[in-house]
């Protein structure tokens, strides 16, 4: 089972570089960042994320071009599944944060874009230039680096 807290979801802008994205806070993370802005999301809180509250969303959400993933949960099959159920009922990309350092093989073939890295404070975050975490675009071709896009202001964090 994969829960998130509908009061986090929203609609962004500056998540994934050129996508209004809906944005959904998954818990049960099983990251450990130091210095995390959302600790409670590695409790099992929230409700349950099902096709039929993705469906929901959308209808509320008109006009947007990609769903992300803010999390991963501990149930990797049914997250593949609910990604799965975003690109076929709704024709969107879908995206996934996770802040381990790798994902499952399996996840390359089922998003359009993954984040992988877990939050340093030293290093950063996607929009400085020293930072550890890293956003991909899966394409047919591979696995495309675009955490420079998050550069693209000039304005570093850390500086």
């Amino acid at each position: 089972m994969i829960k998130f807290v509908p009061a986090m979801t929203s609609v962004v802008l500056e998540e994934i570089p050129g996508m209004l994205t809906l944005a959904v806070d998954i818990s049960n993370c099983r990251g450990n960042c130091i210095g995390c802005h959302s600790p409670f999301l590695k409790e099992d809180i929230g409700e349950e994320l099902t096709p039929e509250r993705i469906d929901a969303l959308f209808a509320d959400n008109f006009g947007v071009g990609c769903f992300l993933f803010l999390g991963e949960g501990r149930d990797p099959e049914r997250l593949l599944e609910l990604a799965a159920h975003v690109k076929k009922a709704h024709g969107v990309k879908v995206a996934l944060y996770s802040g381990r350092n790798e994902v499952e093989e399996s996840f390359w073939g089922v998003f359009d874009y993954i984040k992988v890295g877990p939050y340093i404070p030293e290093r950063g975050p996607l929009n400085s230039r020293t930072t550890n975490q890293r956003l991909y675009a899966v394409t047919p071709e591979g696995r495309e680096d675009i955490t420079s896009r998050f550069w693209h202001r000039g304005i570093d964090p850390l500086t």
